[in-house]
């Protein structure tokens, strides 16, 4: 049996970074305050110093030159790890994600793959506000090209990076800020992966599918186990946006014939709405309720309100009960 530590998420993904350094000696991290400082969250801290400065370094604080360095760096075989300090800061490097990186593995034949991770904390719970807790996933998982990924606790957070990190195609790695700390389990010492592409029951039940990403995983547990109503309720987790394990989430609303998805995002054109209408079209036959989504509101984040922004257990409880009582 594996050693294992018990680690929380920044912990988790700070070793994974560590094992792929010394197993990959074409990887190099860059970013902003990722050197010397260890990252603004300190998920790099100490590897500048085992790796040296050629290898973990800082950038300027110009998000389309990190992109646009990390794209040259992998088409000139390193394998770049590019941190932006919050997903907020992407957008200056949009055009160069969905432009360049996501194209350039189909325009090249397969010639150039640009191997490039790109990591960003994301999402709400330490009161940012509208510039520091957004949750972009559905920009780029309507960009052909990319991997987008959100792990939602400490051995998935390892386990997913690490195969990022050996994934050909580019990545988007969105790292949920409040379960950088909060979030604690037994993770193993050693190098493994888990696949991009694969969602994960985290409870299994019948009576409704609750389907969460990153933190909202843990507000749709905590709602699924209230007591007092007596439903039996399944909750996946599912990992990867892009590609989507569409079967594993099929499988489940076959079973239970209904569907609550929660997000973090704004409502309009969230991510909920392509699973529900994927969904629909795959076990219509099997429904007995509408789906449903509890998601954040389709204004800009919040500094003060940000409680009530964010979907709750008592939101998504409320939903669950809506639609099997329906």
């Amino acid at each position: 049996m594996a050693e294992t530590q018990t680690m929380n998420m920044i912990q988790a993904l700070n070793q994974a970074l560590d094992l792929y350094l010394e197993r990959d000696d074409a990887a190099v991290v860059l970013g902003e305050d990722v050197g010397l400082f260890g990252g603004v969250f300190r998920v790099t801290q100490g590897l500048q110093a085992k790796y040296g400065s050629e290898r973990v370094f800082d950038t300027p604080l110009a998000e389309a030159g990190i992109v646009g360095m990390a794209i040259g760096m992998a088409l000139n075989g390193l394998h770049p790890v590019a941190e932006i300090q919050f997903a907020d800061f992407i957008f200056p490097a949009y055009d160069q994600i969905v432009s360049e990186l996501a194209k350039y593995r189909y325009r090249s034949g397969g010639e150039y793959p640009a191997k490039v991770v790109i990591r960003a904390p994301m999402g709400g719970g330490i009161h940012g506000g509208h510039y520091h807790s957004q949750s972009p996933e559905a920009y780029f998982a309507h960009t052909p090209g990319l991997r987008v990924v959100i792990p939602s606790g400490p051995y998935e957070a390892k386990g997913l990076l690490l195969g990022a990190l050996e994934c050909p195609d580019p990545v988007i790695f969105l790292e949920p800020k409040r379960l950088y700390r909060s979030a604690k389990r037994d993770v193993p010492l050693d190098y493994y992966t888990l696949p991009l592409e694969r969602a994960r029951v985290a409870r299994r039940g019948a009576d409704a599918t609750v389907v969460a990403w990153g933190a909202m995983l843990g507000t749709a547990l905590e709602a699924a186990i209230a007591e007092g109503d007596g439903y039996d309720v399944e909750v996946i987790d599912l990992q990867s946006i892009a590609p989507y394990d569409l079967r594993t989430v099929v499988r489940s609303v076959r079973k239970t014939g209904r569907m609550v998805v929660v997000h973090e995002a704004p409502r309009t054109c969230g991510f909920g709405a392509e699973l529900i209408a994927a969904v629909q079209g795959a076990a219509f036959d099997k429904l007995t309720a509408p789906l449903e989504r509890v998601t954040g509101f389709d204004t800009p984040f919040p500094y003060t309100l940000e409680e009530h922004y964010l979907p709750s257990a008592d939101r998504v409880a409320r939903a669950v009960i809506d639609t099997i009582e329906y």
